[in-house]
């Protein structure tokens, strides 16, 4: 049975302007530029200062101008009168446009991001298919097709019988996996060493026997490494090297030379290369930079990929002539459609100036409340003098929502007198010392790699003993909170830290 009630409930809802502006807080610096660049061409009423940019302004007679007489229709009356409030409005305003502050930083030779110039892995490695001596196209064919599957690594993955099906498939060839084996071995052959390998062991084999054939001496080490590779390397992945010494009968500096011959080797053999011709080398480019000015600090905002903008000043001649017609009573129907087309795009982009000029307002209130938060720290650079921080620290100062704060945080990066560091990673927890002090987590990750950097690697710490460490030291921490911070600093177990 259907039933009618009344109900009452509070639903917060965001308009798609202010979801758009979250989307600007959160882009740094180089994807705002871009963002920019697709909001001028889709745009063309917004337009980027070319180092002319006064705004067309009526005079004082023209602003208080506002009589409309001599109407047919009611209805063309009052949006005539709609359309001058728009125009009078608008006018008698400041100039729309985005102009740097003091505080940001602008050079016109920083505007233009770097580009690498690559070779990429594939390119490097089609250069010396000439070199495999193919009998036919059937083989090169074959060759490209093996190239091709080869990852950014340099690790051949793909099975064999995968590459038969991929060329029977594509070409409407077929091929024998034995046929395809016997190129991958010549590929293997190619520069860089180690390419094109199934797995480590058998790239690490391939490397190490090219630096056999081409030593002209024979070595002992390079030998006992070839069977370590060969026939122990579950062994030696785990660093069992007491076990690994007892099968070989080799004294412990044998096999510590034999091993360093192995750590000579490269296992990613592509690392030199891009992975594909798609992809560029990434730079940071720092959204704040932080200058110390004889013990003060100061902060200002990067806007040196960011251009000027304000309203196209030949939209804004369509307004005055539009105005200049409805007093002389010769507007027509085509120019009040005209003009509310124009209408919509200045308020589009006189919104965007406004949000980019809100963006900036919002990036620099947050940095200076971090900035001033941790001020010992980008006074020093010392680690150990990082306050614990969390967002609502910074929420509480700024007075800005968290969500605003985390995207301003998520991807942000300010550069110091000791580098370029993350925003993100200056929030962190807190935990109290033995003497009620509280100190951050990134204060315990400092030390712990401290200990773990001075440890002897032949006999490197368990985490236990890393916590018992840490205790001295006035941290009381779980040791499965030790191995936690361990992994986060891509610090492996004390077994695989060890050496010979």
């Amino acid at each position: 049975m259907l039933k009618q009630n009344l109900s009452q409930k509070l639903v917060q809802k965001l308009s798609p302007k202010q979801i758009q502006l979250m989307k600007l807080i959160q882009l740094p610096t180089v994807s705002l530029s871009q963002r920019i660049k697709e909001e001028l061409e889709n745009n063309p009423a917004l337009e980027e200062d070319d180092g002319y940019n006064d705004v067309f302004d009526l005079d004082n007679s023209e602003r208080n101008d506002s009589e409309q007489e001599n109407k047919d229709e009611i209805t063309e009356k009052e949006e005539v009168f709609e359309l001058d409030d728009y125009i009078k409005e608008y006018i008698e305003e400041d100039p729309i446009s985005y102009k740097y502050t003091d505080n940001s930083y602008d050079d016109s030779q920083d505007r233009q991001v770097p580009i690498a110039v690559y070779e990429s892995m594939l390119d490097h490695l089609e250069k010396q298919i000439g070199l495999l001596d193919l009998k036919d196209e059937k083989e090169e064919l074959i060759a490209r097709q093996i190239i091709g599957t080869i990852d950014d690594d340099g690790y051949l993955r793909r099975d064999i019988s995968d590459i038969v099906d991929d060329i029977l498939f594509l070409y409407n060839i077929e091929v024998e996996e034995e046929m395809v084996e016997k190129i991958l071995r010549k590929i293997q052959k190619l520069d860089p060493p180690g390419i094109a390998a199934r797995d480590l062991q058998e790239s690490l084999i391939i490397q190490l026997r090219d630096s056999i054939n081409k030593s002209n001496e024979n070595s002992s080490s390079k030998e006992l490494a070839m069977k370590i590779l060969t026939n122990h390397f579950d062994i030696f992945s785990k660093k069992h090297y007491t076990k690994l010494q007892k099968n070989l009968f080799v004294s412990k500096q044998e096999l510590k030379d034999a091993i360093d011959e192995i750590l000579k080797l490269n296992p990613k053999p592509a690392s030199g290369f891009s992975g594909s011709n798609t992809n560029r080398m990434e730079y940071i480019v720092p959204d704040f930079i932080i200058s110390n000015k004889d013990g003060e600090l100061e902060l200002i905002l990067n806007n040196s990929q960011v251009p000027e903008l304000h309203i196209n000043d030949t939209y804004l001649n369509v307004l005055k002539t539009f105005k200049e017609n409805t007093d002389a009573k010769k507007s027509q129907k085509k120019d009040k459609k005209t003009l509310m087309f124009i209408k919509q795009k200045i308020d589009s982009a006189k919104w965007f100036i406004d949000a980019i000029q809100q963006r900036q307002q919002t990036l620099y209130k947050t940095m200076y409340a971090i900035m001033q938060f941790q001020y010992d720290y980008f006074l020093t650079g010392d680690m150990r003098k990082l306050k614990p921080m969390i967002l609502k620290d910074i929420s509480d100062i700024t007075g800005l929502d968290i969500s605003t704060i985390s995207r301003v945080a998520s991807s942000k990066y300010v550069q110091t007198e000791f580098g370029i560091k993350r925003l993100k990673d200056f929030f962190s927890e807190s935990i109290i010392k033995e003497d009620g002090e509280e100190a951050s987590t990134i204060e315990v990750k400092e030390n712990l790699k401290n200990i773990i950097e001075g440890e002897d690697k032949r006999k490197p710490y368990s985490d236990e003993q890393l916590r018992l460490l840490l205790a001295k030291r006035g941290y009381n921490i779980a040791r499965r909170t030790i191995a936690k911070y361990r992994e986060q600093l891509n610090i492996p177990v004390g077994r695989l830290r060890k050496e010979i």
